[in-house]
């Protein structure tokens, strides 16, 4: 079938609501895609939405029963299993977005840099968002498309090695505008401000850009002043204020940021919306994120960029562990190969509860433990979880949503060796891309 008389086809299957339609208009050719988004009426637009996202929804279900059955396998553990055929649906989505309003989208390497999955994320991202030298090293070597690198501030001894990696800087302050714009802009590189866009509504303050006295954005009362004397030499704007929010809390930002800074957009090149979208949520507003997209982009002329991390590999990834020992001291403590500490540090820095597939909360079921570490740290917890069954020494638990900010930030304190990172490939075979040893500990003390 022609390019002319498919998209037609799958304007009608998707005016009817065809869930098959669906899957081939996201299997098609970007130009056909193109033409079909252009030729559909909202009705069917937001129709098309509902069928990606339920189609999505899906094969995630699906997808618990296969984690469990390979954590019942021969897999060794501790281990980080990615899912790339999850990943790929989660990319899917965002191609979508682009689809529908042309804005570029990258990956924020802070939150998920296993770079085996890199290939596969390649084909539908524009490129990598890096927050210092070798974040860019990476994206460059590894992504291999454009490198959006953005520091608070600069190391003058990696600048240039950073300007060779990298084709846009994003600079926290005038100070490092001046001091490093020249020699970017000789490097052929787009040049950007970070601002604060003055709202913010992150609950935990520590994650929050926008919270008093953050040292992250320029604020309006500086930037209205300097910004008219450097304005010659600044191709774009990047805020980030969201994190895991929904699109109406977007909206919110951008009127706080357009009535800011709104007057000095005209003229730009591009203007980015930073992070912390949980676009690939199940819940998330993508027909409000749409708008808000072609709206500014029709207001100001400008190229918008999203950078999404953690929501690119939402619940694509696990972490399975096993339990090493029962003990009780007021409570059944179960003793994992795993760590809060070493392997999961967000559960105690943000902190927060992981889901455990099969499992519920404190004597929400019949059993209830508490899962611990094998750390000397007293406070190396995971939490309180119940089971319709006993555990047993050497079962395998399953920690859901483990592929964002748990292997970037893992560690080896006490020594406790790093867990394996596989992939479940198409094919549904499982690759063991990295293992780790002592080597690794040694190499990182001295």
């Amino acid at each position: 079938m022609d390019g002319q008389h498919l998209s037609a086809a799958l304007i009608r299957g998707l005016s009817k609501g065809d869930a098959k339609a669906a899957g081939q208009y996201l299997a098609s050719p970007a130009g056909i895609r193109r033409q079909v988004v252009g030729a559909l009426d909202e009705r069917g637009l937001a129709l098309l939405t509902r069928l990606i996202k339920e189609a999505k929804r899906k094969k995630f279900e699906k997808a618990t029963t296969r984690f469990l059955r390979l954590a019942q396998g021969s897999i060794e553990t501790p281990v980080y299993l990615i899912d790339e055929t999850l990943i790929e649906e989660n990319m899917k989505v965002l191609m979508y977005v682009k689809d529908r309003t042309g804005a570029k989208v990258f990956h924020a390497l802070k939150s998920y840099a296993s770079f085996a999955t890199f290939p596969l994320m390649a084909r539908y991202l524009d490129g990598t968002c890096a927050s210092g030298l070798h974040e860019a090293m990476l994206g460059r070597k590894e992504f291999r498309k454009e490198v959006h690198t953005f520091s608070a501030a600069y190391r003058p001894s990696e600048i240039r090695a950073i300007i060779s990696h990298s084709d846009s800087l994003i600079f926290n302050s005038f100070y490092q505008l001046r001091k490093y714009g020249g020699p970017a802009r000789k490097g052929g590189l787009d040049i950007g401000l970070r601002v604060n866009p003055g709202h913010g509504e992150v609950e935990t303050e520590m994650y929050n850009p926008c919270a008093p006295c953050s040292r992250l954005g320029i604020v309006h009362a500086e930037f209205e002043k300097e910004f008219p004397k450097l304005r010659k030499g600044v191709d774009g704007l990047h805020f980030h204020a969201l994190c895991q929010q929904n699109s109406d809390v977007l909206e919110r930002v951008l009127t706080a940021f357009v009535k800011r800074y709104g007057k000095y957009i005209r003229g730009l090149k591009w203007v980015n919306f930073g992070g912390g979208h949980h676009i690939t949520r199940d819940d998330y507003d993508l027909e409000r994120l749409i708008r808000l997209i072609n709206d500014f982009k029709r207001t100001f002329k400008v190229q918008v960029i999203l950078e999404p991390g953690e929501g690119n590999v939402l619940n694509a990834g696990v972490l399975i562990a096993s339990v090493l020992d029962i003990v009780k001291n007021r409570a059944e403590i179960a003793i994992l190969d795993t760590s809060a500490e070493t392997h999961m540090p967000d559960v105690l820095l943000m902190p927060y509860r992981p889901h455990v597939l099969n499992s519920g909360k404190k004597q929400e079921k019949k059993y209830w433990y508490r899962l611990a570490g094998p750390s000397c740290l007293s406070g190396d917890v995971i939490g309180d979880y119940s089971f319709d069954r006993p555990l047993r020494r050497g079962q395998r638990l399953v920690f859901t949503d483990m592929a964002l900010y748990s292997i970037v930030k893992n560690n080896t304190f006490n020594g406790i060796n790093l867990p394996d990172i596989a992939v479940i490939r198409d094919s549904g075979s499982v690759e063991v891309v990295k293992k780790f040893g002592y080597k690794d500990y040694r190499d990182r003390q001295s």
